[in-house]
């Protein structure tokens, strides 16, 4: 497999984040949200800024970086997506229900995105960002217009996983992994990424659509009365996108291609380099290192993303 979803194994604070408030949906699955709020700011509320792991990453390997968000000023906050960490029912349970792109970004963030602004109440401005896929489905879900919605969306080591953006070597090596990994989940059922190395425990159905969007290029999901590609055309809110320096996992140009999805929105782009955050970095290594990162995010979400 070519892009290394899961995350590696790093020395974390022993404490975990406080737990805010717990969503709950009709199918029985449960998503515990952590994180701090912010004190008292003046004139207005401080903004919320809810991180979306990457494919298998459980949301406690974000703990550090939310708390140098929450070090600036924000309402710093995790989750889980569903059957990853805390969140259930785990897709390793026997009666864990298969479920792809649809059941996340128009069930899931809609009720997670409605507890918290339920709990924060109606004022703070509440910004999801996302790494790598959990980028590419907090902008979906941002474009559909579903739910309470949010005030923008920042991508962080995020990008489409078209084969063509990965250029004329990696592309098609990409391109014959994620048709093995649609191959696999639907002959096994699953997706054993924890024992493959690769993207964690999965349902069949996320590692389709996954690999769909790698081979077509386009977000969709089947069953969904939705078009994800032109709601993300029609986005107009705030995107702060940041290609990391040394990520071969999420290049510019899968960045580029992305971002290319939604003509309509208001674009701010970052480059975070090793220089800024005082160490090599790579697809999971900004999160280790994401002080000067934390103050980049913090200025774009209270300048109300501009």
């Amino acid at each position: 497999m070519t892009q290394p979803e899961t995350a590696p194994a790093q020395q974390e604070p022993a404490a975990g984040l406080p737990l805010l408030v717990t969503a709950q949906l009709p199918d029985g699955a449960r998503f515990p949200v952590r994180g701090l709020r912010a004190g008292e700011t003046s004139p207005g509320p401080a903004p919320a800024v809810l991180i979306l792991p990457a494919m298998g990453t459980p949301a406690r390997y974000y703990r550090a970086f939310a708390r140098q968000l929450h070090a600036q000023g924000l309402t710093a906050l995790t989750v889980d997506m569903r059957g990853q960490g805390e969140s259930t029912p785990r897709v390793t349970d026997a009666d864990a229900a298969d479920h792809g792109y649809r059941t996340i970004v128009e069930q899931d963030l809609v009720a997670i995105v409605d507890a918290i602004r339920a709990e924060l109440g109606p004022e703070p401005p509440l910004y999801l960002l996302g790494h790598s896929m959990g980028g590419q489905l907090a902008l979906v879900h941002a474009s559909l217009g579903i739910g309470p919605g949010v005030d923008g969306v920042a991508l962080v080591a995020s990008g489409s996983v078209w084969f063509r953006a990965y250029g004329p070597l990696r592309g098609p090596a990409l391109l014959i992994g994620q048709l093995l990994a649609a191959a696999t989940s639907t002959l096994l059922g699953r997706w054993p990424g924890t024992k493959l190395g690769f993207g964690g425990n999965q349902p069949k159905g996320v590692m389709r659509d996954w690999a769909r969007q790698g081979r077509t290029g386009r977000y969709s999901s089947p069953g969904s009365p939705h078009d994800y590609e032109a709601a993300l055309r029609t986005l107009g809110l705030p995107v702060l996108a940041v290609f990391v320096e040394g990520d071969t996992w999420a290049p510019a140009p899968a960045l580029d291609h992305l971002v290319g999805k939604v003509p309509a929105a208001r674009v701010t782009r970052l480059r975070y380099s090793t220089q800024e955050a005082g160490g090599p970095l790579d697809h999971f290594a900004w999160t280790r290192a994401g002080g000067a990162l934390a103050k980049k995010v913090a200025a774009w979400a209270v300048a109300g993303g501009s």
